[in-house]
């Protein structure tokens, strides 16, 4: 798995734990092994531009996903195809405040958010309370498995 992570913030990220996390969802997920996925960290001025472009909604956002191959989750017997997963494009100044509000660390929150946005590219959604409660709840298994503790609960605008 290729996890390409692009910090273009002055916030110190541990680029190494979100890779780490990167790998284990994939894995869990029983995505291809040759998949490919970009992180990537911007300051709010510059989430606010790419909310407004592509949602068309005013103000930054914690996170965005941008799907590329629209690659699924396999099986345990049958990982899913090969290709590009996408990017995720994540907001530390909006990941602090959301952490701050919800009681917990940014970085737990950047791993929510990062979670949250890969599972925005393998075609989960939650636009329907019965599409919010299984990617929501597949959210916190996966968070709850990677860290070894309970995982934060939603936090996202």
């Amino acid at each position: 798995m290729s996890i390409e992570i692009n910090n273009e913030t002055p916030t110190a990220v541990d680029d190494e734990q979100l890779s780490r996390l990167g790998r284990y969802v994939l894995d869990q997920m029983h995505v291809h092994p040759q998949a490919e996925l970009s992180i990537i960290l911007v300051d709010a001025d510059a989430m606010e531009r790419l909310h407004i472009e592509w949602m068309d909604e005013p103000g930054p956002t914690d996170v965005l996903s941008f799907p590329m191959d629209e690659l699924r989750p396999g099986t345990h017997g049958a990982p899913g195809e090969s290709g590009v997963l996408g990017d995720i494009v994540l907001c530390p100044a909006v990941a602090e405040q959301q952490a701050a509000a919800a009681g917990h660390s940014a970085a737990d929150e950047l791993l929510l958010l990062t979670t949250h946005g890969m599972l925005h590219l393998l075609g989960y959604d939650h636009a329907e309370p019965e599409e919010k409660r299984e990617m929501f709840a597949l959210q916190r298994q996966l968070l709850s498995g990677f860290t070894g503790r309970d995982a934060p609960l939603e936090t996202m605008q």
